[in-house]
């Protein structure tokens, strides 16, 4: 598989700490590269640059990778931060609801 096949997922970490999601086809560097050149002024980071790339995954169809994008936009920044530190065994409890 060529790099730029299928889709890329992504988490960076903006100046202010918080985390953003998104997807790209074009590589992660380009991607993160546009989001530091404020390339698109209407967007989360555009106010939040400098951004740090924090996790990446390669998805081999677009569909799947932005199935993922919009599971973990929901998740608590606790979670982002699990999977950012490839604690995966942490997931499961994490999306317990706390009573």
């Amino acid at each position: 598989m060529r790099e730029h096949d299928g889709c890329w997922l992504y988490i960076v970490r903006c100046s202010d700490g918080s985390f953003y999601t998104g997807t790209t086809r074009a590589s992660v560097e380009t991607r993160i590269g546009q989001h530091n050149a404020g390339v698109f002024p209407e967007s989360y980071t555009f106010r939040r640059r400098p951004v740090t790339l924090a996790f990446a995954e390669h998805f081999p169809s677009i569909t799947d990778a932005i199935s993922m994008e919009r599971r973990i936009k929901g998740w608590s920044r606790r979670k982002k931060q699990a999977i950012i530190d490839g604690n995966w065994e942490a997931l499961p409890e994490l999306a317990r609801r706390k009573t």
